[in-house]
């Protein structure tokens, strides 16, 4: 696929953000995003009430503007590079923590929270499994169970013995030295 080829032929342009959207954790970016702009912002910013200025400035400036850097850094990965989604989470996470001791509590906590909630968010994210559109040959009203659907129910599981073994202290019952962990 060359940088020319649009992304999708077959959907509409007024879907594609939609589809797009729907196969990376979308919004754990988001809130990742938005959890790095307080943190990053408040120890260089100031408000203005009236006539008085409140400033906010901190000696850990630097290592809060790092911190909300990186988590605006996450939050694009997690977009455009959805195969680390659970690396971007788990960072997100731990910049989220260290970001209350350096920069004024997480950026007053909105950022503190965001960061947190969008690395939950991108660690539980998983992609949705292809649809495979089947073709019907001969409708008799009953659903066809899939050939290999015994085999992938059972793929997981480990091998199951039958009631006539019992587990003793032998060798041999230990499959010549080499114990099973089920």
């Amino acid at each position: 696929m060359s940088a020319e080829t649009p992304a999708s032929r077959e959907v509409p342009k007024e879907n594609r953000f939609k589809v797009w959207r729907q196969t990376r954790p979308f919004w754990a970016g988001l809130f990742t995003l938005l959890g790095g702009l307080p943190i990053a912002y408040l120890p260089y910013g100031d408000m203005r009430l009236g006539n008085v200025t409140l400033a906010m400035k901190t000696t850990a400036g630097a290592g809060a503007l790092i911190i909300g850097v990186l988590l605006i850094t996450l939050g694009l990965t997690m977009w455009f590079q959805p195969i680390v989604r659970v690396f971007a989470g788990v960072a997100t996470i731990v910049l989220g923590l260290v970001s209350i001791p350096v920069s004024n509590f997480g950026g007053l906590v909105i950022g503190f929270l965001f960061a947190l909630v969008g690395g939950g968010m991108s660690i539980a994210w998983a992609p949705a499994p292809p649809i495979e559109e089947a073709v019907d040959t001969e409708d008799d009203g009953e659903p066809e169970a899939p050939a290999e659907a015994g085999a992938v129910l059972t793929a997981g599981l480990p091998e199951q013995r039958g009631p006539e073994h019992h587990a003793t202290d032998k060798t041999i019952d230990a499959n010549g030295g080499r114990n099973s962990a089920g």
